[in-house]
């Protein structure tokens, strides 16, 4: 068990690194007041927003956010994780794409999001959507792009704390000022404190960390996510980028890739139980009570095991499946369940996974908060522009 909300089974592992070291120097430097990005995660985070002036905001039936990475994926996994306790409709604009520049009524606020203020899609998205003056920036403390534009719009301006990077904002202005506008509670999402200090998550945490980098050293380097939980997928969109941006560089690195189960069993799961062995694997699964049954009556008596059974219940015996097939043939994999959805069992994978990036580009000897070659194609691209 991770935390009262998660069930959780570790990689086999033989303990053979440091990273309880490792965890051990983060945790003294962050009560030390040196790990500023964890701060975000934590109830003692102070937002360059005021709450209380929120509420003023909730008025609008329509929310679009505008931006790239993690300046949306973060808010986009929060939307669709927990979108069965959201009324309001948020639409996400996170990539470039001709014909959506859709006009919308009066009741409809835009947030623009942008670390540096100058990320070349969402000035464009910016510049050719239907944009009236409700809008709010979140952008650095800078001379930049966007903050000139709010100022010559007279829109507010939200601080982006220039030592959060994109893919780690998600629990700072980036992704709770939007959860706020969802009527979600952004304090129940804060749940560092808790989990830094509580053993059986450390210890899982530490334990799942050397299990993957095992892993990594004998090659198996793809993290492939079998996701059966289809509201979650833009979750792991998340993850996907924060692993793959910060992991990958001096030819080391992981590289995540999300399947969508059980679909993916009719296209590549062939490929990964009998192709090359270069995979370590995440099965997750969330608990859900409502769920169709199936209609007896038109069953053949060929399939009368299926009677009354519902669809959560076939997709769990095809998750059981699998893994007792990846356990026969040796193949890698930890598992999570979801017993409960909210924003603390989410505010918890926030901060798992986080913490698991972190420790495994200290392992690496990575950077795990820079992404130097993005830099260079962001380079060319405006060369190539001009």
């Amino acid at each position: 068990m991770l935390t009262k909300n998660i069930n959780f089974n570790n990689f086999p592992y033989k303990k053979k690194n440091n990273i309880k070291n490792i965890f051990n120097d983060i945790k003294k430097n962050y009560f030390l007041g040196k790990e500023q990005l964890l701060l975000s995660l934590s109830d003692r985070y102070k937002y360059s927003f005021d709450l209380k002036k929120i509420s003023k905001l909730k008025k609008f039936s329509i929310y679009r956010i505008i931006g790239m990475g993690g300046s949306v994926l973060g808010a986009e996994a929060i939307y669709n994780f927990l979108k069965f306790k959201i009324k309001k409709k948020f639409i996400f604009l996170n990539n470039l794409k001709s014909g959506v520049n859709k006009k919308f009524k009066k009741d409809i606020l835009n947030l623009i999001i942008s670390k540096s203020g100058n990320t070349l899609e969402t000035i464009a998205n910016l510049n050719t959507q239907k944009i009236n003056s409700n809008c709010i920036f979140i952008t650095e403390n800078k001379n930049n792009y966007l903050r000139k534009i709010a100022e010559k719009m007279k829109c507010e301006i939200i601080e982006h704390k220039n030592y959060i990077g994109g893919r780690y904002s998600v629990l700072s202005e980036v992704g709770m000022l939007p959860a706020e506008l969802m009527g979600l509670n952004e304090k129940k999402f804060k749940q560092f404190n808790y989990l830094i200090n509580n053993k059986k998550f450390i210890n899982n945490l530490i334990n799942n960390v050397e299990g993957i980098l095992q892993c990594v050293k004998k090659g198996k380097t793809n993290s492939i996510i079998l996701n059966y939980d289809e509201d979650s997928q833009s979750f792991f969109y998340w993850y996907q980028q924060l692993v793959a941006e910060s992991l990958g560089k001096k030819s080391k690195g992981i590289l995540p890739i999300v399947s969508q189960m059980p679909k993916d069993n009719h296209s590549v799961m062939q490929f990964y139980l009998d192709g090359p062995k270069n995979n370590f694997f995440t099965f997750f699964d969330v608990f859900n009570q409502k769920s169709e049954k199936i209609d007896k009556s038109n069953l053949l008596k060929s399939h009368s095991y299926l009677k009354n059974k519902s669809i959560n219940e076939i997709i769990l015996a095809q998750k059981l499946a699998t893994e007792k097939i990846f356990k026969k043939k040796k193949i890698p994999f930890r598992s999570f369940f979801v017993k409960k959805k909210n924003e603390q069992t989410l505010g918890e994978l926030f901060c798992f996974f986080i913490l698991e990036t972190i420790l495994l580009g200290r392992a690496l000897k990575v950077n795990p908060f820079d992404q130097p070659s993005v830099e260079l194609i962001k380079k060319e691209t405006k060369k190539i522009l001009i």
